[in-house]
């Protein structure tokens, strides 16, 4: 299949809303709604893959949802990690990246796996 068109990703966006009130988890998966949605959901997909590629979260993205996740403050991860609260802010703000020894403990206190602190 060629990559999808900027209209046939249209108009799968506009079918898929079509689609949805007919099709629930009961529909039989070999139900003609059910597999048009699944169709156009695919192009749907792949255009955006494509078009509007995610990008991986910067270690300063990673520390601030952390924060909020586990609500709380820059100045309580300075204290956990041995920091002073501007420096953790150089880091949510991403004017500066910890260093390996303050990754690995931010990792530890915020439960960030080291792959994603190293953007894998």
């Amino acid at each position: 299949m060629s990559k999808p068109t900027k209209e046939q990703y249209e108009f799968a966006l506009a079918r898929i809303e079509e689609l949805l009130p007919l099709v629930t988890d009961e529909t039989p998966a070999n139900d003609r709604n059910a597999i048009e949605l699944t169709m156009m959901s695919d192009i749907v997909i792949e255009y955006e893959k494509e078009h509007f590629p995610i990008a991986k979260p910067s270690v300063a993205d990673l520390i601030e949802l952390s924060l909020e996740e586990k609500e709380m403050t820059q100045k309580q991860l300075a204290s956990l990690i041995g920091v002073s609260p501007s420096r953790v802010n150089d880091y949510v703000t991403g004017r500066a990246e910890p260093t390996l020894r303050i990754a690995r403990l931010l990792c530890r206190t915020l439960n960030i796996t080291p792959a994603a602190m190293l953007g894998y």
